[in-house]
């Protein structure tokens, strides 16, 4: 069975947030984690690996830098990485990056796709099901807990007001909530492993079957209009220590008409 887990390098947003002027992430600049979800999604695919026997691959769309994630990816165990990367690449909207991401998996074999549901530093969550889509798969979303049964995949899938128990026969894609596990810690000889790893690169010229006008910014439908750092709140305001606190705030929304 073979595994392939989208992963993300992402804003360690404790660190602080830096924008270019074109209203892009400065990604260069931040210090950088794997993004949550992915890292329960690459979690779900190891223990299938454990479990069941599977060739684990992840795979990152990014800067040169990103490789770091990847080597922290086969430090918990994964076998192989893929980096891609490319300037042209660079300020790709959620359609773009999934064109890219799915121009590169043509070129992999798999049974099972992972992604993350949505990365903290869009929240989009659109980005697995539009690979999917590209890949022509079927897709389940907000997995919680998933078994393989044979050559289908079992999802227990979250929903508004309770969850759904889904079925697709493989290949097919699933999106991850950072809720499906508790992420494993590198080893001491996975990061030795990792050290010494080699990672495939994949660049514009390797990609299967997209357009030139479906990549980058330029091929980005989604702009930014504006983008700024955290605004941090006012203090508050104290209730005096005698007052009623209901009959307080109430007064208050009264005040300025909300009630």
């Amino acid at each position: 069975m073979k595994i392939v887990v989208c992963i993300k390098q992402v804003p360690d947003t404790k660190g602080g947030v830096k924008f270019n002027a074109d209203g892009t992430l400065d990604r260069g600049a931040m210090l950088t984690i794997m993004n949550p979800d992915d890292k329960a999604g690459l979690e779900a695919a190891l223990r299938i690996k454990d479990e069941c026997g599977a060739e684990v691959t992840v795979i990152t769309m990014g800067l040169p830098k990103a490789a770091d994630v990847l080597r922290e990816a086969i430090a918990m165990g994964a076998d192989k990485g893929v980096l891609v990367t490319d300037r042209v690449l660079g300020g790709a909207d959620t359609w773009a990056t999934s064109t890219t991401l799915a121009g590169a998996l043509r070129k992999l074999d798999y049974d099972l796709i992972i992604t993350g549901r949505q990365a903290i530093d869009g929240d989009t969550a659109q980005v697995g099901p539009q690979i999917a889509e590209h890949l022509g798969l079927p897709v389940i979303s907000y997995a919680q807990e998933l078994k393989v049964e044979g050559d289908s995949i079992v999802v227990k899938r979250m929903y508004d007001d309770g969850y759904h128990m889904v079925k697709a026969q493989m290949p097919c894609l699933i999106t991850a909530l950072a809720e499906l596990n508790d992420p494993r810690y590198m080893t001491p000889g996975g990061i030795f492993d990792a050290v010494d790893a080699e990672i495939t690169t994949f660049g514009r010229a390797d990609l299967v079957d997209v357009d030139d006008s479906n990549l980058g910014l330029n091929g980005s439908p989604t702009k930014i209009a504006r983008a700024s750092d955290k605004v941090k709140k006012g203090q508050g305001e104290m209730a005096p220590e005698d007052a009623d606190p209901v009959a307080y705030i109430v007064g208050k929304l009264k005040d300025k008409h909300v009630i």
